[in-house]
């Protein structure tokens, strides 16, 4: 029992961490899983895993471009120790910050094809954020 109150304490401190660090009006804090905007088009939102049901790898794409960032606020739901990988297109330089325990940062250059991988170890919220602009990326809502 000790055990879960200490990953429910520490899920509320990460979550604190998060929003602390987050300037965005609204963090996303919503349950489900981020998809593609359209069907059979690859979306700049796209989230995806190696095969269906294979909880082993995750795919974030990224874009920022004239000022928008894709996605934004998103909800996405990993497990511990699954791979992430966050694929950034982007027309500026930028920092990634992925607010995990340990945390981790990418320095984003103005460049298509970038690739960042990462391993959560710890359950809870994870925020993807761009320091520069200010903005979360994504919530990982990273379960057990």
């Amino acid at each position: 029992m000790k055990s879960r109150s200490k990953i429910a304490a520490l899920s509320v401190a990460l979550l604190g961490v998060t929003l602390a660090c987050s300037t965005d009006a609204e963090p996303a804090v919503q349950q489900g899983i981020a998809s593609s905007a359209s069907e059979g088009a690859a979306s700049p939102a796209a989230v995806s895993s190696t095969a269906a049901g294979n909880s082993d790898a995750l795919s974030i794409d990224v874009r920022i471009a004239d000022g928008s960032i894709t996605p934004t606020n998103e909800s996405i739901e990993a497990a511990v120790g699954e791979t992430i990988t966050v694929r950034i297109d982007s027309d500026v330089a930028d920092e990634l910050h992925v607010h995990s325990v340990p945390d981790h940062s990418f320095a984003v250059e103005a460049a298509t094809g970038q690739s960042f991988e990462f391993v959560v170890d710890v359950p809870g919220a994870v925020a993807l954020e761009l320091h520069d602009a200010g903005k979360t990326v994504a919530t990982l809502l990273v379960r057990p």
